[in-house]
């Protein structure tokens, strides 16, 4: 698995269990789905995502996006 499949996933499990929470718990969980998804959109103009730099320090294969 690449960095890019690996960062896709762990944004959607974060969306999802966040939305998820949110309805569970507490409605204030919805602000991690906003910052998701503003590092999601960030990362799409700059290449740079946190996620991926740490995925390439400890060795896993670059993608595409991020190389």
């Amino acid at each position: 698995m690449t960095i890019d499949r690996i960062v896709l996933a762990f944004a959607g499990i974060m969306i999802l269990f966040s939305v998820t929470m949110s309805q569970l718990h507490s409605v204030n969980w919805l602000w991690l789905t906003g910052f998701v998804g503003i590092n999601v959109l960030q990362s799409a103009f700059t290449g740079f995502c946190p996620l991926a730099t740490m995925l390439k320090a400890i060795g896993i294969k670059p993608g595409q996006a991020f190389n």
